[in-house]
């Protein structure tokens, strides 16, 4: 595999947003990168060269459905079936390189997440399930409506005479026990509810992982 090939749009650098066919960038690309790609830097201690840090960060990508190639002070990586146990399984691809400022060398990274991409529509998707419920039960509520029975009357006591006579009650008016639950209309309550919940997962899951990949490059390049 080449490095051409795995430098897609998916893993360009930060300011190199994806030209159309004219050449101009795509705005709407970098308005929605943000929703599964992950970006930052961690500044490479004094005196540490990128031949150095690529090795320390080697063993992060050196994992079973990882595939890797490193181009000078760029390395570019995308997994497949990745292990459970790959410290970096969350992430399906991206790019690191090594860039000069004039404090030091700092490493920036931009990182891919279908998980993170998956996370974010399935609000989108229970919130329109919902909708479609609402919408069915604003069609269904004129047929609920007519199926409902007219009230009947309650009958007449028995009167004195009849009850000294051994005359049985008259017979209350029998309920059918499955009516209620079809006359029920359809609730979009669930979709609410799980469309909440992925939605906290996405939240939760896109700023805990930045973090984290922070803290786990910062911590393997200062190993050793």
């Amino acid at each position: 595999m080449t490095t051409a090939a795995m430098m897609t749009a998916d893993t360009l650098p930060t300011g190199a947003a994806q030209p159309d066919a004219s050449g101009a960038p795509t705005l709407r690309k970098r308005l929605t990168d943000w929703i599964w790609h992950i970006h930052g830097s961690v500044p490479l201690d004094p005196g540490q060269s990128p031949d150095e840090a690529f090795d320390r960060l080697d063993p992060l990508f050196r994992t079973t459905g990882t595939a890797r190639e490193r181009n000078g002070d760029t390395l570019t990586f995308s997994k497949r079936d990745a292990a459970a146990q790959d410290r970096m399984a969350v992430f399906s691809g991206g790019m690191l390189w090594i860039e000069a400022q004039a404090e030091g060398l700092v490493l920036r990274y931009r990182l891919l997440s279908k998980a993170l991409l998956y996370c974010f529509l399935a609000p989108l998707l229970f919130l329109a399930f919902a909708q479609a419920t609402v919408a069915l039960g604003k069609l269904e509520s004129p047929k609920i409506e007519a199926k409902k029975p007219k009230a009947k009357k309650t009958p007449a006591p028995l009167n004195p005479i009849d009850k000294a006579l051994g005359a049985p009650a008259p017979e209350q008016p029998k309920k059918k026990g499955g009516d209620d639950d079809k006359d029920k209309k359809p609730s979009p309550t669930e979709g609410y509810v799980f469309a909440g919940i992925f939605a906290t997962l996405y939240a939760i899951g896109r700023v805990f992982e930045a973090r984290r990949v922070g803290a786990l490059f910062r911590r393997s390049l200062r190993q050793g």
